[in-house]
């Protein structure tokens, strides 16, 4: 078996981890990307201090992802595997969710489980199951195997 097809999820894991942890350690904050994101649009009563790490955050994952798609586009389908309705109402769906479950999987799966938070704990089980679901659905019904 080639090992090297764990070398790509491995290093993505542990940088997502340590991200994770320097933002918790470093600025006492959860890194879930729809609490930053709604921060970064909806600012709550939170600081200016506060909108301009949301903000940055979220230039970071766009410069990562641009960073890659230049370095290597073939990363990236050339084809989409869904309609643009199809997956416009799937983003909804996901937006929907994190706002209905608090938090999303970055802020419940990443950073909840690991500080062992039964709340977390629940939402991520939720999550991963509804995900089993919708997806063994959307193939039955789509006809799709």
């Amino acid at each position: 078996m080639d090992l090297s097809i764990f070398v790509g999820p491995l290093v993505g894991g542990l940088l997502v981890g340590v991200a994770s942890a320097l933002m918790l350690l470093g600025l006492g904050r959860i890194a879930g990307i729809s609490g930053i994101f709604a921060g970064a649009l909806w600012p709550a009563g939170g600081s200016d201090d506060d909108r301009r790490i949301d903000l940055s955050f979220l230039a970071g994952l766009l410069a990562g992802g641009l960073v890659l798609l230049w370095a290597m586009p073939s990363a990236f389908p050339t084809e989409w595997p869904r309609s643009l309705p199809m997956m416009a109402a799937a983003g909804f769906l996901v937006g929907f969710g994190t706002r209905l479950g608090c938090g999303c999987t970055s802020g419940h799966g990443v950073c909840g489980v690991s500080r062992l938070a039964p709340r977390s704990i629940v939402a991520t089980v939720t999550f991963v199951a509804t995900g089993m679901i919708t997806v063994t659905l959307v193939r039955v019904l789509g006809g799709a195997a």
